[in-house]
C-alpha cells in the first residue's frame, strides 16, 4: 500500500469509528511501526483533519454544539484524581481536557475525553504503567478542567458536588 493510500485508509478509519483507536492498534492494522503512525497523524492534522489525540488514543474531532462547557479550577493530591474524575463523570458529565499554567510554556493542555466509568479505568490503568507524573504535578495539584454537560443544571450540580468534596480551588488559596 502506498504511503498515501494508507493515509487516506487512517483517515476513513478514524471517520467511521466513534470510538478511540490507539497507535498501537493502528500500527498492527496498517503493518507499520506506531511512529509511522504518529507522523500519518501529524501529516492530516496539517491538512487540517480534526484528528484529537486523547489518553485513550485516536478519535475525530466531535462537535458538541447541544453540550454546555465550563472550566473548573481544581486543586487535590494526586491520589485524589480518581475521586474528582468519577465525580464529574458520575453525575453526566465529561471531562475534555487538564490545563496547567507552566512558568516557561504558558498553558499546557492535556485532552482526556473522559466520559464513563470505562473510559476512567482505562486512564487510571495507562497512567499507573508509565512513567510520567500528572500535568497537576507541576503546579502543585492545581489544575483546570473544561467539563461539558446536557445543560447548565447538570453543570452547576458537577460543580456543587466538587465542592463538597474540597476539590475546587477557593478563592483563599
Amino acid at each position: 500500500m502506498k504511503t498515501s493510500e494508507r493515509r487516506e485508509e487512517l483517515l476513513n478509519r478514524l471517520i467511521q469509528e466513534p470510538n478511540s483507536i490507539t497507535g498501537s492498534k493502528l500500527a498492527e492494522i496498517f503493518d507499520v511501526s506506531r511512529q509511522v503512525i504518529v507522523q500519518d497523524i501529524a501529516l492530516l492534522r496539517a491538512k487540517g483533519h480534526k484528528i484529537v489525540a486523547t489518553s485513550q488514543g485516536y478519535v475525530m474531532s466531535q462537535t458538541t454544539n447541544n453540550m454546555v462547557q465550563k472550566t473548573i479550577a481544581c486543586k487535590h493530591k494526586e491520589k485524589e484524581i480518581r475521586a474528582e474524575l468519577e465525580t464529574i463523570i458520575k453525575y453526566g458529565g465529561r471531562v475534555k481536557d487538564v490545563i496547567v499554567e507552566h512558568p516557561i510554556y504558558g498553558e499546557l493542555k492535556g485532552l482526556l475525553m473522559i466520559q464513563s466509568k470505562a473510559e476512567l479505568e482505562e486512564f487510571l490503568e495507562k497512567s499507573r504503567n508509565e512513567s510520567s507524573k500528572p500535568l497537576s504535578f507541576l503546579t502543585e495539584g492545581v489544575h483546570l478542567h473544561t467539563i461539558e454537560a446536557l445543560n447548565q443544571e447538570v453543570l452547576d450540580l458537577i460543580e456543587s458536588k466538587l465542592q463538597e468534596k474540597g476539590f475546587l480551588l477557593s478563592e483563599d488559596e
